[in-house]
């Protein structure tokens, strides 16, 4: 951390005009973190981004964790960073704070309440054969029966599953298990809770009951009660620790808990005019490092389609269903330029959006689901192998790739959308993108494109906005979800995206199909 609180040139707060109450949102990402503070101010909402900081995973030989202890530094200098400024304006208060993070990964407490080892991160290669050792022992279909998600490696039921394999000492002596942003809401508080939309992306939670599966942990020797039962978005869990207190000087500021797993709380900042339909006209795609493409349901759908589709069922809030796709969103993106940057020659973004619109379209073809994209040594000499695995021309130059990352997404999109009408049963008009990739206006494009469908892009910081607005509700400051939601489409801007010259992913869509 390079600067401290007396040498912050501006005050955030003072520069966003918030008054009044405020409250912290924690926003973590498998890629970043933020300290972001929010309140409203003539009616809208208002963001100031008080800390922003790196999330990368740590490699030690084969092994690959998350320094969970750096993020905890970052996370309270940031909080102190918040307490500071608001503390030199008369008329703020912070009224609460919560965390937000990935779903999936998680770490576990003795029965001292220290923490047990270091957390492993879900692209850890252990996880890689733990879904083939699942399923030789209780079946695709009564996995996917007790918990309505779908199946991928990284899920924490492999996590665990390789953990039991490998012998580990934490769960030989685990007494506590707790989600990522739980884990630090534990740090924060003391309070020992797994809040529900991220519990829901473990695959060991029934969507039908909100109930872990006593079926599943007995069948893989998971004890039972490691796991507090799940707490709804918008519960105070406490305030802050004393010590936690000194270290930021937020002193009794309530803890309270946000739809934890970052994707619910993106979805909740959608800017849409209902919440929860039967039958919806539009979805969402919450687009970053992964992409989540699914639609907002008053009930799970727990069906043969949806399981032979390998949709997954998550929890959303106020126990509505997020019937979704993972989808490997913009990580090839980022990667390429991972690689150009240890090359020493890596452009900007907005030089890689540049150069992916002069590339010729349709020169190379990649599923951002691939396997062997998931954590490549080197992502450009992967997609090169790719390129030769599946019987295509060698990229070029580095705008083929660009080109290739983007336009396997819109593709992706496209056959996820079609599955989504026939889960659904429904036409869906409207494809509303949140998150960071909402700015790439070339995705946007391209999506609407493939697509045939109407684009609205934004908010940009849904998360923390989803975040905030949770935090809201669990203070009495709103009343609904739809109060909530009114409040973000009077207080952000989106863009629309029409179709356009759309006959021209027909043929790639087919070709794509075969990959």
């Amino acid at each position: 951390m390079s600067t401290s609180p007396a040498e912050e040139p501006i005050n955030p707060i003072s520069a966003a005009g918030l008054t009044g109450p405020i409250h912290l949102a924690v926003d973590l990402g498998a890629s970043s973190g933020r300290v972001i503070a929010a309140g409203t101010t003539n009616g809208k909402l208002q963001l100031a981004e008080i800390w922003r900081f790196e999330n990368k995973p740590v490699r030690v030989h084969e092994d690959l964790f998350w320094n969970h202890l750096g993020l905890w530094q970052e996370i309270t200098y940031g909080l102190r960073l918040a307490a500071n400024q608001a503390a030199s304006l008369p008329d703020v208060k912070i009224a609460s704070v919560g965390v937000d993070t990935w779903g999936v990964d998680f770490g576990m407490l003795d029965e001292n309440d220290q923490l047990i080892g270091p957390v492993r991160c879900y692209r850890d290669p252990r996880n890689q054969g733990m879904m083939a050792e699942a399923v030789s022992k209780l079946s695709r279909d009564e996995i996917f029966a007790e918990t309505g998600l779908q199946f991928m490696e990284i899920n924490t039921l492999y996590q665990l599953i390789a953990g039991r394999q490998a012998n580990d000492v934490s769960l030989q002596h685990a007494k506590t298990f707790l989600m990522m942003a739980d884990l630090f809401h534990w740090m924060l508080s003391g309070a020992k809770t797994i809040e529900a939309t991220n519990a829901s992306t473990t695959q060991m939670l029934s969507p039908e009951t909100g109930q872990w599966s006593a079926k599943l942990l007995s069948t893989f020797d998971i004890p039972a009660e490691l796991f507090p039962e799940p707490t709804p978005a918008g519960t105070p869990i406490g305030v802050v620790h004393p010590t936690v207190a000194e270290i930021t000087g937020l002193h009794e500021v309530p803890v309270i808990t946000p739809a934890t797993h970052d994707t619910a709380s993106a979805v909740l900042s959608v800017p849409a005019t209902d919440f929860a339909p039967a039958k919806p006209d539009w979805c969402y795609i919450s687009s970053g490092t992964w992409s989540l493409m699914g639609v907002e349901l008053p009930k799970p759908k727990v069906t043969p389609l949806c399981s032979e589709l390998n949709f997954t069922n998550e929890g959303g809030v106020h126990r509505s269903t997020r019937l979704l796709k993972n989808i490997g969103g913009l990580w090839i993106f980022q990667q390429i330029r991972a690689s150009l940057q240890r090359q020493g020659s890596a452009p900007s973004w907005s030089e890689m959006v540049d150069a992916a619109k002069a590339a010729a379209p349709f020169e190379l073809l990649i599923n951002p689901d691939d396997p062997a994209l998931l954590a490549p040594t080197d992502m450009i000499e992967e997609l090169h192998a790719l390129s030769q695995r599946t019987g295509q021309a060698a990229p070029t130059d580095n705008g083929v790739l660009f080109r290739a990352a983007l336009e396997g997404l819109a593709l992706r999109y496209r056959a996820t959308l079609e599955s989504l009408e026939r889960l659904t049963d429904s036409s869906i008009q409207t494809i509303h993108i949140v998150g960071g990739g909402s700015q790439n206006q070339l995705l946007c494009q391209m999506t609407a494109d493939a697509c045939n469908r109407t684009v609205v892009a934004g908010p940009v910081e849904a998360t923390a906005i989803g975040n905030v607005v949770m935090q809201m509700i669990g203070s009495g400051r709103l009343e609904s979800i739809s109060e909530a939601r009114k409040l973000i489409r009077d207080s952000f801007p989106t863009t629309t995206y029409q179709p356009q010259n759309t006959q021209i992913w027909d043929e790639p869509a087919a070709r794509f199909s075969q990959l």
